[in-house]
């Protein structure tokens, strides 16, 4: 079905409140495994239908934040989501504990069972209040940045719109772009630090209710971090500090002289090429057909993938003024259908979409097929693995995309995904510093970053910006603010992805056997058990970094 012809309902949540009653009085009168198992499929229809048309009425939120009705329905799901995730946690307490759980574990799996424990230490009906309020909080956020309306070159441009100012192959273009893009953080810094500041003691008050020390705990529980922990991504980063920021640096500096400049300033962060960044020819229509062409001869699993998508019309990709910033993939499952939600802008990452996003979809595409919802229940280090991967995987074809730049397209991204990991890195090393001291002023919490920056990117000169030199751009930063402890999961994931880069470079055939492979195994195994299943390296382990960082260049 289009996705403009799905009918929408306001999810009645007194309505879904009594029917998990019944479910849960279902599964205590069950007097069987077979028999409990039947009722988690009518737990499936029921959850499933409700999913759905809480996602409807996001996306049409997203795609026009002054919709007075969908707006109306955000604010209502924002109240009632938490009761949403008791009910949740009520039932799947009834199957932890269930007399028959050697049956459903063996049905549904051990990690579903782990990350049913995660859930009942991350939810509880005495912290409802505080979480309403954290959502009310994330709108508010995400309403500003929004809503922002910046004047240059003589239009009235939001924050996506800009993005080709900032990237423009003309310095002087950069410089002032910059200026406008900050005069809103600026203007708005004493809202952008109130909200963050009302959101790190919300957090950490719901923490505290549940008997946490701070968030950090919390967070790792609400990630379903159900395999690694807190010592481990402290690892992780101590391994990119040591054997990828020298190799980010030599990037930044291989960079420096093909753009000719005596030192990279922040202007030229995201500059490749003296003759600018390439960017995809053709309009946003044309760019999606290139990517059903290239789907449909990558493989027929991502051809009928492809297929399905653009014939339902699966995509909303044009960057519009009302429109929320940025980009994700969500599922609609009563129609088993992904959606893509995009802003297009001109630069290359509207073929980032294509091949990203579109790395996403494909997973959830796939595992659609299987009947066991739980193993759609990926976590998010294996679902961005997917994702940057078929970035790679898909260079074979950027001709489709970038005509004659399609080289330097491909060059730029290794480039920018190498550098990557430090900064993503570092984004979790600061959330882990706020969360770890909660009480931190504004101007403590910039000072962390601002240090953060200068051990993960040594190279950035931030000189005559005084917003971002004393710590400034972690606010835009969208992840900071309304997904808490994400970030770490796209350096994980982008390390996965390089290992594959490398892997394709020799044998692009078998690595792309070992993707398909890791989509299909979705969530029937925890992140650290799947990796040796289709021949990755733990990024966990030492060594790994700079087992990449020596074969990539």
């Amino acid at each position: 079905m289009k996705f403009n012809e799905m009918p929408y309902t306001r999810v009645d949540m007194d309505k879904v409140a009594e029917e998990f009653k019944q479910l849960e009085e279902a599964l205590d009168n069950a007097k069987s495994g077979e028999e409990q198992f039947e009722v988690h499929k009518k737990f499936y229809e029921l959850t499933n239908h409700a999913s759905t048309n809480m996602t409807i009425a996001e996306i049409r939120h997203d795609i026009d934040m002054t919709d007075e009705f969908y707006s109306k329905e955000s604010d209502y799901y924002d109240e009632k989501m938490p009761v949403f995730s008791n009910l949740l946690i009520s039932y799947q307490k009834k199957l932890y504990n269930s007399p028959y759980r050697a049956y459903l574990e063996e049905k549904i799996g051990p990690v579903a069972f782990k990350n049913i424990e995660l859930g009942m230490k991350s939810v509880d009906e005495k912290i409802v209040p505080l979480m309403q309020e954290e959502n009310q909080l994330t709108s508010q956020y995400n309403k500003l940045l929004a809503t922002a309306k910046i004047d240059f070159n003589g239009e009235e441009l939001n924050l996506s719109l800009m993005n080709p100012y900032l990237h423009n192959s003309d310095r002087n273009v950069r410089i002032e772009a910059y200026k406008k893009y900050t005069e809103f953080f600026e203007k708005n810094k004493e809202e952008l630090d109130d909200i963050y500041d009302k959101l790190v003691k919300n957090r950490t008050a719901q923490a505290n209710k549940l008997g946490y020390d701070n968030y950090l705990p919390l967070g790792y529980a609400r990630m379903n971090r159900n395999c690694y922990d807190r010592n481990d991504v402290a690892s992780f980063r101590a391994q990119v500090k040591k054997d990828f920021v020298p190799l980010a640096e030599k990037l930044h500096d291989r960079r420096r002289q093909r753009l000719g400049l005596s030192k990279l300033h922040f202007e030229d962060e995201g500059v490749y090429f003296t003759n600018g960044n390439p960017a995809p020819v053709g309009t946003p229509q044309q760019i999606l057909e290139a990517g059903r062409k290239m789907y449909n001869e990558l493989s027929p699993e991502t051809g009928e993938f492809m297929n399905f998508m653009c014939d339902n019309d699966l995509f909303d990709v044009l960057g519009r003024k009302t429109k929320k910033t940025g980009g994700y993939m969500t599922y609609l499952p009563d129609y088993k259908s992904p959606f893509i939600f995009a802003n297009f802008n001109g630069t290359s990452g509207d073929a980032d979409v294509i091949t990203h996003e579109c790395g996403h979809a494909f997973q959830g595409f796939i595992a659609a097929q299987d009947p066991i919802q739980e193993h759609s229940d990926i976590t998010m280090e294996t679902a961005e693995t997917h994702s940057m991967s078929m970035e790679f995987f898909t260079e074979p074809w950027m001709n489709l995309f970038f005509g004659d730049r399609a080289k330097d397209y491909v060059d730029m991204h290794l480039e920018d995904s190498a550098a990557f990991i430090p900064y993503g890195t570092m984004v979790d090393e600061f959330q882990d510093i706020v969360y770890a001291n909660p009480g931190l002023s504004p101007k403590q919490r910039n000072e962390a970053w601002r240090d953060l920056e200068r051990q993960y990117k040594p190279h950035l000169d931030y000189s005559g910006n005084e917003y971002f030199e004393q710590g400034g751009f972690w606010q835009k930063q969208h992840h900071i603010y309304d997904r808490p402890l994400y970030y770490i999961d796209y350096a994980i994931a982008q390390t996965n992805a390089l290992q594959y880069k490398v892997w394709m470079d020799k044998d692009y055939k078998g690595a792309w056997e070992s993707y398909l492979k890791l989509c299909r195994l979705s969530a029937s195994d925890f992140f650290t058990g799947l990796l040796p299943q289709v021949g990755l390296n733990s990024p966990f382990e030492d060594g790994c970094l700079k087992n990449v960082a020596t074969k990539l260049i």
